[in-house]
């Protein structure tokens, strides 16, 4: 699970499993694989460290993914 920032400033808890794919056009949108699309003040790059660290913490990737030790 990643915390994300609704536009309105509220936390919202999503499973980082479900997203589909990241838009940033510049403002951000995560699709998830039920279809529901989501904006939120993160950027892409920021919501991308967030998604390998939890895959990092699941044992989804190796700890040493994208240069980390």
């Amino acid at each position: 699970m990643i915390e994300v920032t609704k536009l309105n400033r509220t936390p919202l808890t999503i499973n980082a499993l479900l997203i589909e794919r990241i838009e940033e056009t510049p403002d951000t949108y995560i699709t998830l694989t039920t279809g529901k699309t989501l904006h939120v003040l993160e950027s892409r790059d920021n919501l991308v460290e967030k998604i390998t660290t939890y895959y990092q913490q699941i044992g989804l990737f190796a700890a040493h993914h994208k240069g980390r030790a």
